[in-house]
């Protein structure tokens, strides 16, 4: 099992958020559980920036050798930048998820986080997957 950052919030569909604290733009990736779960990925596709995301909605793909998940939007507001590396490399999705892996920025609308979970509850999460 991989470790779970303790400064990043996490979803149920195994995205990673980091920044929500330190103001309206979040980095957003897939945690090493889906990292490790998917297998060696081959593709990534992000959304567009400019485009407007909402909470909840499939933004973007992952696909491995294994299979091809969604990317869902963790909070809701617009995309402002992409991580062009990860399109060109999707291994680092697996070598550094939580590094050089992150997908894009979101600039939030609002005050509202989403459904975000703690790092001790992403962990039971993943301890219940098991």
């Amino acid at each position: 099992m991989s470790s779970i950052p303790e400064e990043l919030k996490y979803t149920k569909e195994h995205e990673w958020i980091a920044g929500l604290a330190e103001g309206a733009t979040v980095t957003v990736g897939i945690t090493a559980y889906a990292a490790e779960a998917l297998g060696d990925v081959v593709f990534v596709q992000v959304p567009e920036v400019g485009s407007t995301v909402s909470a909840g909605d499939s933004i973007g793909e992952v696909e491995s050798t294994k299979s091809v998940s969604d990317i869902f939007a963790p909070v809701s507001g617009e995309v402002i930048e992409v991580n062009d590396a990860v399109v060109d490399d999707p291994s680092l999705v697996n070598s550094d998820p939580f590094g050089d892996g992150w997908m894009f920025r979101i600039r939030v609308a609002g005050d509202d986080p989403g459904n975000l979970l703690s790092p001790v509850e992403y962990t039971a999460l993943t301890i219940g997957d098991s």
